[in-house]
């Protein structure tokens, strides 16, 4: 990659990467109201952790357009997107995620399949709770793997 384009990839990666920043501090402050009979929070709760996932998708979708371009709408497109950014991929580019993303990442894809499906459904604190935990892992772990993948591409 050229320096030019690496240079304008690095910004759009910070551009999302300042949205994952935002879903993250309003899970911060939303997870501090966090109470089991507060349905009002549950859902504001859920609904963030929605927008990290999306908010992480979409940085992937970036990585892949600036490489790979060839992002396929088929029905599994997410889950293919998400491990093809687990990967190294010789002579094309480094690996975004480490595998304790990739982990975080793809247990939140489920629950946003839930979310986005379960129409009329109660949220439950438990599950609600151990994503909520998991998201907040997420933006530290994440920060982490993008400053990696940036020092890795310009060498």
């Amino acid at each position: 990659m050229d320096s030019q384009t690496l240079v304008i990839l690095t910004v759009d990666i910070q551009a999302q990467m300042a949205l994952i920043k935002g879903v993250h501090e309003k899970l911060v402050i939303r997870a501090k109201r966090l109470q089991p009979d507060d349905e009002i929070v549950l859902e504001s709760i859920a609904y963030q952790i929605h927008h990290l996932y999306s908010a992480t998708e979409e940085l992937m979708k970036i990585v892949a357009t600036y490489f790979e371009n060839n992002i396929n709408e088929s029905n599994q497109w997410h889950s293919l997107l998400l491990q093809r950014m687990k990967m190294d991929i010789p002579e094309i580019r480094p690996a975004l995620l480490s595998p304790e993303s990739y982990l975080i990442i793809n247990s939140l894809r489920g629950f946003r399949h839930f979310f986005r499906h379960a129409y009329g459904a109660t949220l439950e604190y438990e599950p609600l709770k151990t994503n909520l935990d998991k998201s907040l892992n997420l933006f530290p772990q994440l920060e982490s793997d993008v400053k990696q993948f940036i020092f890795r591409q310009k060498c």
